[in-house]
């Protein structure tokens, strides 16, 4: 068991025969009353996202998620497919689960997927990725890195805020947490 007040972005664990991954934690003390815990939950199998609080001493029960290597090869229609390398055994998991995961997701690219018990229940990305700018508007002559930016959309469909002298073609490391621009990659 573990307290209210201990839990962690990216912590997984059961409530009410749910398996629920916490995205955002924060304390919160408000004007009168005692201190409560703001959590920002999403339920592993369904995929639906909750705000929620809890009592800081209140206790759940800490899910325990094992993780192994694998190779991302395609989304089909609903599914997600991915490879252990060693095995060769294929793994499909619903789109709806791992939505956000799939916007960092390039074919062939190494991930771990996570399992509780023997259920595939999502991915665990790189702390971040190499993804190439498909589109953006022209630069800017004289654009310095302080400016304000423009988005971009990745070869994987995600937008991201870039600065104003970013180009079409350029290959751009992100990161995965938060989804923003990190730098140029190294070619």
């Amino acid at each position: 068991m573990i307290s209210a007040a201990d839990l962690r972005a990216g912590m997984t664990f059961e409530k009410d025969g749910k398996l629920i991954k916490v995205i955002e934690s924060s304390h919160h003390k408000p004007g009168k009353g005692n201190t409560v815990m703001r959590l920002k939950l999403r339920d592993v199998r369904s995929g639906s996202t909750t705000d929620t609080t809890m009592r800081p001493d209140e206790k759940v029960k800490k899910a325990h998620i094992d993780s192994k290597s694998v190779q991302y090869l395609y989304t089909q229609e609903d599914v997600a497919v991915f490879m252990d390398l060693s095995t060769y055994e294929q793994y499909e998991i619903p789109v709806a689960v791992i939505e956000e995961e799939l916007k960092y997701l390039l074919d062939n690219m190494e991930v771990k997927i996570q399992f509780y018990g023997d259920e595939v229940v999502g991915v665990s990305l790189p702390t971040s990725v190499v993804l190439e700018v498909v589109e953006t508007q022209p630069s800017i002559k004289g654009a310095t890195v302080t400016g304000s930016g423009k988005p971009a959309t990745m070869e994987t469909g995600l937008v991201v805020n870039v600065p104003d002298f970013i180009e079409v073609g350029e290959k751009l490391e992100i990161n995965t947490s938060e989804g923003t621009y990190l730098k140029r990659a190294k070619n």
